[in-house]
């Protein structure tokens, strides 16, 4: 039976405030069926469930024989990882503490996993190995988040086991009292006039301290001021000590203050002094992600609407500007219309978790399935990639967000897909990470070579996340959903919210957009799923090949020639006919044979059947040189674009004054399926980006759609035609006689230029025409000149001086008609005397 969101009242500021009770495990569809796969049986789900424990203790066990009391385990040299006698890495290594952070941070996964008996014994370790007065200068937010909320939740979970009477009974709150110590010692940090911490601390000395090393920072990311309140507040609702909480809710009010009142975004770097922003592209993925996770997940904790307020006015800033389904792209905050970088960093994963929490399902699962086929491409996500889901930095240091929302996604929908998800990145950990040690950080996913690191989060957050997606309530020491995740994935008991909390200096302005359906309720099943059970994978099936990895193709009797096309600037078919080779890839061809792809098909390697004989051509084809200028204010024809021509289409050169018109984005932007704004493009110059299909099917469908010209952006990032010479683009193969409106290409670096200026001025009118009839350029004047000969001295009236040039005739060998006296002149007028010569 499908059921309501659970609700739950609670006393907050005077007044009562509904407030969600747990994460989204309170909402499932119960089971649905009709998906892309069959649902798994209980047995097929136990059997994955033990391979995840059994990869748990690998990765566990390792950790307490090679590394324990260190840090972090090192997975490829098997020893621990003890700051300051291993080289530095920077700020990756201000997590380590000398604090055995990776035991700390794995505590409540032991008990959520079963592993009562070693959960007690890791307990007692902690309390009598463990210091937290070191020397040493460490993150004020991954001290927070992995430290202090492992030990908050550890002993939320020791104390529900002491309160059943079968264990812990020795327990006597000695990891709160932890707890409590290291918030005091995180507390220096808060010592600026602004309110915002410091980005570190020195455990011992704080941070004004001459022997701290720290203190001289100006500066701090978004996500590390605002990912505090959860914990904090926690601590002092446990230990009734409020001035933890007073400090988180601070710096979370300063930030909100600070955001750009005209978009509702914040950057990603402020000034912890006086709050100005250093960076100001907004996203949410690193720099800002956890600030907009702890909005929301503060007032479901705390019961505090305020935190729900502000949560909902920034979400609708961020699907207005940075939601482009299903990409999630920076832009500026004071400018949201601009995207500040063409590439995604893998943190923002988490985001379609969040949105289920929300009830925002549709983008969820929009944002998910693209992330599930960049891991197909790449087994794991890349920490960065680009637009095109192109690796833009390789390295994947095992990171859990993925699976987070996965199992999020699962919780909410009930679809047996996301099982099949969960159970493709246990295989993928255990084929490309797993190492004789435990599990290694992947350096690059594009050579599968490793790492010598295993984060302490790869314990505390994949395997909890990858658990819980296979396990059934009943088989959960504790009731889930009595809790709430942290960021880290520690779990907080949804009861701190009926303890009073403070209220003072938090206020927030009622939003300025209208509150959607789920701004303040989680919606129930039949309103997210009206009669249509599928609805997921209606959603999922118009991104199931967007990066083009596990598109079905038809096999071929045909035998084919393998051609490996490296990057030229052309598409590999028009390189190819650039050569006058005609080729179509198999994958195309009808053939009565059906059959799977084969398995030696890679990326970058073309099947191809050779259907015409090589034509003679031009030993060089000259490429006429065509432009985009901007003419409408304030351009006025000063901006000037170099562009290529295409074969097909109206030939510019045969038109007197080009075409000219207002440029519009095609949706989607590549036109490579039905062109989604036709009424926008009506009458004017559409643009697309190259990449995904031929030229001359985007022509067609722009064409179709009403466009008078199509202008092609390359998508190939940094290419200019500075760089790259011109070429002509080609067609598919196919007659190109019914696309009638003229096509150019600007590469990359031009192209950015025309798409800055539509996002600044929203109108801009362009002409299209060979460069050598550029509007405005001075034209060489052309002169009739009219010669006679005269004798020196004769000139005709009105004939000055001044206006005249000569042209002195002297006689030479070969002269024959002239005497050698009888020097003669050539005069004509000159229009402008300034520029003579």
């Amino acid at each position: 039976m499908r059921r309501n969101w659970i609700t739950r009242e609670t006393r907050a500021c005077g007044g009562l405030v509904v407030t969600l009770a747990a994460l989204v495990i309170s909402c499932p569809l119960a089971e649905v069926s009709g998906h892309d796969g069959q649902a798994m049986t209980p047995e097929e789900k136990s059997e994955i469930r033990d391979q995840i424990l059994e990869m748990f203790d690998h990765a566990y066990n390792s950790y307490m024989d090679y590394a324990y009391p260190a840090d972090e385990l090192m997975p490829l040299s098997c020893r621990g990882r003890v700051r300051g006698l291993e080289p530095n890495r920077g700020d990756v290594d201000d997590s380590l503490g000398k604090f055995s952070l990776t035991l700390i941070d794995t505590l409540d996964t032991l008990v959520l996993l079963n592993k009562l008996d070693e959960f007690e014994e890791a307990v007692k370790k902690i309390m009598r190995d463990v210091r937290l007065d070191n020397d040493i200068v460490v993150s004020v937010f991954e001290t927070n988040i992995r430290v202090l909320g492992g030990l908050l939740g550890a002993h939320v979970m020791a104390d529900v086991l002491k309160q059943r009477g079968q264990r812990m009974q020795w327990y006597r709150d000695e990891l709160l009292h932890m707890a409590k110590e290291l918030g005091y010692r995180l507390l220096p940090a808060f010592n600026t006039t602004s309110g915002l911490p410091y980005p570190r601390v020195n455990l011992r000395y704080g941070v004004v301290n001459p022997l701290s090393r720290t203190g001289t920072e100006s500066d701090t990311c978004t996500a590390c001021a605002g990912t505090l309140i959860l914990e904090f507040a926690a601590l002092s609702r446990m230990s009734g000590d409020t001035i933890f909480e007073e400090h988180a809710r601070k710096a979370m009010d300063v930030l909100w203050e600070k955001r750009q009142r005209g978009s509702d975004l914040v950057g990603t770097v402020i000034n912890i002094h006086n709050g100005d922003w250093v960076r100001r592209d907004s996203g949410v993925g690193a720099g800002i992600d956890s600030y907009y996770e702890y909005l929301m997940k503060a007032y479901i904790l705390l019961g505090d609407k305020v935190y729900l307020e502000r949560f909902n006015t920034h979400y609708s800033a961020i699907m207005k500007y940075i939601s482009q389904p299903p990409l999630l792209l920076n832009v500026h905050m004071h400018n949201p219309t601009v995207n500040v970088r063409s590439w995604m960093d893998s943190l923002l994963a988490f985001f379609p978790g969040l949105q289920v929490l929300r009830g925002d399902l549709k983008p969820a699962i929009e944002t998910h399935e693209m992330l599930y086929q960049v891991t197909k491409q790449h087994n794991f996500l890349p920490e960065a990639f680009t637009t095109e889901f192109r690796v833009h930095w390789g390295q994947h240091p095992l990171r859990p967000e993925f699976a987070e929302s996965t199992y999020f996604l699962y919780k909410a929908t009930g679809d047996p897909y996301y099982l099949k998800v969960g159970q493709s990145i246990v295989e993928k950990l255990n084929a490309h990470a797993r190492v004789p040690c435990g599990f290694a950080a992947v350096q690059d996913v594009r050579t599968g070579t490793h790492e010598d690191r295993m984060d302490s989060f790869f314990l505390a957050e994949m395997f909890k996340y990858l658990y819980l997606l296979f396990s059934e309530k009943s088989q959960l020491p504790i009731d889930i959903d009595d809790y709430i995740f942290t960021t880290e994935a520690h779990l907080l008991p949804v009861s701190l919210s009926t303890t009073q909390p403070s209220c003072l200096t938090n206020g927030t302005e009622p939003p300025a957009h209208q509150d959607d359906l789920f701004s303040y309720s989680c919606p129930s099943a039949q309103t997210l799923f009206p009669n249509n059970p599928t609805f997921a994978k209606t959603i999922r099936d118009g991104y199931k090949y967007l990066t083009g990895v596990g598109r079905a193709q038809q096999a071929s009797s045909v035998r084919g020639i393998e051609l490996p096309l490296h990057d030229t600037g052309l598409e590999p078919v028009e390189f190819l006919k650039s050569m006058g080779i005609s080729l179509t890839p198999l994958t195309e061809l009808v053939s009565a044979s059906q059959g799977s792809v084969p398995q030696d098909s890679q990326k970058g390697v073309f099947k191809l059947k050779l259907v015409a004989e090589v034509s003679q051509t031009p030993e060089h084809e000259e490429v006429v040189p065509l432009i985009v200028q901007l003419i409408s204010p304030p351009f006025l024809g000063r901006t000037v674009l170099m562009a290529g021509p295409a074969k097909f289409g109206l030939d510019l050169t045969k038109q007197e004054h080009g075409v000219k018109g207002r440029i519009m984005k095609s949706v989607p932007y590549t036109a490579c399926g039905p062109i989604e704004n036709t009424v926008e493009l009506q009458g004017h110059i559409a643009l697309a980006l190259r990449g995904d299909c031929m030229f001359a099917a985007k022509a067609r469908r722009l064409q179709e759609a009403g466009a008078i010209g199509v202008i092609f952006i390359d998508h190939r990032e940094g290419s200019s035609s500075a760089e790259t010479p011109l070429f002509q683009m080609v067609g598919d193969g196919e007659p190109t006689d019914d696309i009638t409106v003229p096509l150019v290409f600007l590469f990359s670096k031009e192209g950015a230029t025309l798409t800055a200026a539509l996002q600044e001025h929203h109108n801009v009118d362009v002409l299209l025409l060979p460069k050598e009839r550029q509007l405005g350029k001075e034209k060489p004047e052309k002169l009739n000149i009219k010669f006679r000969l005269a004798k020196e001295g004769e000139l005709e009236d009105g004939e000055m001086e001044s206006t005249t040039i000569q042209l002195v005739l002297e006689q030479s060998e070969t002269a024959t008609s002239l005497p050698a006296d009888n020097q003669e002149t050539c005069t004509f007028p000159h229009k402008d005397p300034e520029s003579s010569p």
